[in-house]
C-alpha cells in the first residue's frame, strides 16, 4: 500500500478525482444547478460502481459555479455490525495530503521564512546530497530521494510506530535514484522532509500550522489526523481484499509513517471547501497558486503533468487539478476544473479499488461540458436498439441513410453473434455527451454477465440516429 497521487500513480491521467471547494467561513453556500435528471445520473453512476467492484461505500460532493451542488453517502461504511454510510464520516484522503503540505511550505515562501529554491539543507542539513537538492524538487517529485513506500499494501515493519527522523535516516541517506531535476518518480519521502521543513521554518508541528492557517479560515472542521490517531467507532472501517475475495478489515499503519504524506482524514464535503478556495485563490497569493499549479519540467525540458503536490492535466480542453490518494484501507479521488469552477470528491473506504477513479470519470464530462443526461425516451431507445441487434433485428426507421449503410446484412449477423453470448443486458448507463459536427455523440457504458460493451451513438438534430457503433471494454 503506497500513498498514490493517482490511484496507482504512473498518473492516471483522467482521473478526475475527488471534489470540491471551501469557503472562508464555517457556513457552505449550496448551489442548485444541478437538476434532479442529474442527480439521479450521478446516484446511478455511484450505486453501480459499487455494484462492480464491491467497495463497500463511498462519499462524494460536487462543485458547480463554485458552490457546493451535490453531497451524497452511499452503501455500508461497517460491514458487521451494519453501519450505513453518511455524509458526515471521515474517510482518510491519503496523498491527497500532499497539497495541504505543499501549500503550507507556500505559505512560509510568502512569509519570507523559506524560498521553493533553497536548498533541503538549510533545514535539514544531514541528508543525502541535501545541498543539491531544492524544496521545490521535493514537492514535485523530482529531487531522487527514494520512496519508503511503494508497496500497494502494508509491510509488517510499517505496523510498528516510528518517527519522520526514522524514516529519513533509512531513506533520505541512500544514494539518489537519479539527478536532481532530471526525472520524475513519485516519492513519499520528499513530503516526510517537506513536513519537517514547515515544523522547522514555523515553529509549530505541522498539523497545528495546516489547522490555524487552511482548515479553520476554511470551516474545514471535520479534519483529523490518522497518522497519531485512529478514525472512531462513527467513521467508516477500512477494508482491503485479496483478489476477489470478501473485503477484509484493512490493517492500521503504525503511528508516524503517514506524516506530511498522507496524514488527514476529512468529510467529502470539507474536502470540497479546500477546492472552492483553490478557484477562488482565497488561501495563498496568486503568486503562490501559480506555483502550485504549474507543471513542472525536467532539466531536458520534459513535462511532468505534475505542480507542487498536484497532478496538472487536460481534460477534454479543460484546465485539471487533481489528486487520488490510498492509504490501508481507503481509496479516494479529488479533481478539480479551476477553469470551470467545478470539482468532484469521492472517498471509499477499500484500498487498492477503483471505485472512487471510476465515479469521478463517469461524472467529470457531465460537469465541465455542462452535459445534460440523456433522456429517459433516448435511453431507452438507444437500449431496446442494442437488444435488438442480440436478436438479429433492427428498426431502420430510427436511422439515417448514411446508418443504414453501415448496418448490411453482414454487420447485423455479426452484432447477434458477438452480442448474443452475452447474455441479458443488466445495466445501460450514459457515461458521456458531447457535440460535434452538428450531431449529439451519447457514450454509453452497457454491462452484460459476461462482458462490459460502450457504445457511440451519434444523433442528428432531427433524432435520427447516424451512427451506432459497439467495441469491447469500457
Amino acid at each position: 500500500m503506497k500513498l498514490i497521487p493517482s490511484t496507482v500513480r504512473t498518473r492516471l491521467i483522467f482521473s478526475v478525482a475527488v471534489l470540491f471547494a471551501g469557503l472562508a467561513s464555517a457556513q457552505t453556500e449550496r448551489s442548485s444547478s444541478l437538476d434532479t435528471a442529474q442527480r439521479k445520473q450521478i446516484d446511478n453512476i455511484a450505486q453501480q460502481s459499487l455494484a462492480d467492484t464491491g467497495v463497500p461505500s463511498v462519499s462524494l460532493a460536487i462543485v458547480l459555479d463554485g458552490k457546493i451542488a451535490y453531497t451524497q453517502a452511499y452503501g455500508k461504511a461497517r460491514l458487521d455490525p451494519v453501519l450505513v454510510a453518511r455524509l458526515e464520516m471521515r474517510y482518510s484522503v491519503g496523498s491527497i495530503s500532499k497539497q495541504f503540505t505543499a501549500a503550507a511550505i507556500l505559505l512560509l515562501a510568502e512569509e519570507g521564512k523559506l524560498s521553493l529554491d533553497d536548498p533541503v539543507s538549510r533545514f535539514v542539513p544531514d541528508l543525502t546530497r541535501a545541498n543539491e537538492v531544492t524544496i521545490r524538487q521535493l514537492l514535485s517529485h523530482t529531487s531522487g530521494y527514494q520512496d519508503y513506500w511503494p508497496q500497494d499494501y502494508v509491510p509488517p515493519f510499517m505496523l510498528q510506530a516510528t518517527t519522520a527522523q526514522q524514516i529519513l535516516d533509512l531513506w533520505a541517506h541512500k544514494p539518489l535514484d537519479f539527478e536532481p531535476g532530471t526525472r520524475w518518480q513519485y516519492s513519499n519521502t520528499n513530503f516526510v522532509i517537506a513536513g519537517l521543513i514547515v515544523e522547522k521554518a514555523s515553529g509549530m508541528p505541522l498539523i497545528q500550522f495546516l489547522q490555524e492557517k487552511i482548515f479553520t479560515p476554511l470551516g474545514m472542521s471535520s479534519i483529523t489526523n490518522v497518522d497519531q490517531e485512529r478514525l472512531t467507532e462513527s467513521d467508516p472501517t477500512g477494508y482491503r481484499r485479496f483478489a476477489l475475495g470478501p473485503p477484509r478489515v484493512a490493517p492500521k499503519e503504525g503511528k508516524g509513517w503517514l506524516f506530511a504524506a498522507g496524514e488527514l482524514a476529512m468529510t467529502a464535503e470539507d474536502l470540497a471547501r479546500w477546492d472552492i478556495s483553490l478557484m477562488n485563490e482565497s488561501v495563498l497569493k496568486p503568486a503562490s497558486y501559480r506555483e502550485l499549479e504549474t507543471e513542472i519540467r525536467l532539466k531536458n525540458g520534459l513535462g511532468t503533468h505534475y505542480g507542487l503536490g498536484l497532478d496538472v492535466e487536460s481534460s477534454a480542453g479543460h484546465r485539471l487539478l487533481a489528486h487520488g490518494g490510498e492509504v490501508s484501507g481507503f481509496t479516494a479521488e479529488n479533481n478539480v476544473f479551476p477553469d470551470d469552477h467545478a470539482a468532484i470528491v469521492v472517498l471509499s473506504n477499500q484500498d487498492a479499488a477503483q471505485a472512487a477513479s471510476r465515479i469521478v470519470k463517469q461524472i467529470a464530462p457531465l460537469l465541465v461540458t455542462g452535459e445534460k443526461p440523456a433522456s429517459a425516451e433516448k435511453l431507452q431507445r438507444d437500449r431496446k436498439i442494442l437488444e435488438g441487434l442480440q436478436q438479429e433485428t433492427l428498426d431502420r426507421s430510427l436511422f439515417t441513410e448514411n446508418a443504414n449503410s453501415y448496418f448490411t446484412d453482414q454487420a447485423i449477423q455479426d452484432f447477434a453473434d458477438g452480442l448474443q453470448p452475452l447474455g441479458k443486458l443488466a445495466s445501460f448507463l450514459q457515461t458521456r455527451q458531447t457535440d460535434r459536427g452538428g450531431m449529439t455523440l451519447h457514450v454509453y457504458v452497457a454491462k452484460f454477465p459476461k462482458q462490459i460493451v460502450t457504445l457511440l451513438v451519434r444523433e442528428m438534430p432531427n433524432g435520427k440516429i447516424e451512427q451506432y457503433q459497439v467495441m469491447a471494454g469500457e
